[in-house]
């Protein structure tokens, strides 16, 4: 299947939008702060979420999601606090929403589902998992029983299978 570009790309954003997801994606949220509008548009301070995935496809930087007040709100119930603060590495699913209303208007917009997603998001900073799952693709030469109970996204199975490699 070719990879079709929306038309949303033209306008080269600082932070991800519905251009930007083209499925359902889970991500695991490493941090939000409270900051300036990065497009310089406004005076407006965001609650701007930054993710553990550095891609969200193989060579496509990720880039931070601004939270509006229904995603911040979502945040709220997934967590279980109101404290952005608390709202760190924390596994959601972003999709687009085709029936976001701005003013009088319906837009594409994202969303952050308010289900956890089932597996948890596997990332080398998470020392223990990290070093079994490589004890596991060492042991089975493939990431399939690491990948029945973890998600790892490309960029990180990568990461493992380049270290397993090194270390031989």
């Amino acid at each position: 299947m070719t990879e079709k570009t929306h038309y949303r790309k033209a306008f080269d954003s600082p932070y991800l939008s519905s251009a930007d997801i083209v499925e359902p994606t889970v991500l695991t949220v490493h941090h939000v702060s409270l900051e300036g509008d990065k497009t310089k548009k406004t005076k407006d301070v965001f609650n701007t979420a930054y993710f553990a995935e550095k891609e969200i496809r193989q060579g496509e930087k990720l880039k931070p999601m601004i939270l509006n007040a229904t995603n911040s709100k979502t945040m709220k119930g997934l967590t279980g606090s109101a404290f952005i603060d608390d709202w760190k590495d924390v596994r959601i699913t972003v999709y687009v929403d085709h029936n976001v209303r701005f003013g009088k208007e319906s837009v594409e917009g994202l969303r952050i589902s308010p289900h956890a997603p089932e597996k948890r998001m596997l990332i080398p900073e998470n020392v223990k998992a990290w070093k079994n799952a490589k004890a596991a693709f060492k042991r089975d030469g493939n990431l399939r029983a690491v990948l029945s109970r973890v998600d790892i996204s490309p960029e990180h199975q990568k990461q493992l299978m380049d270290e397993c490699a090194e270390a031989a």
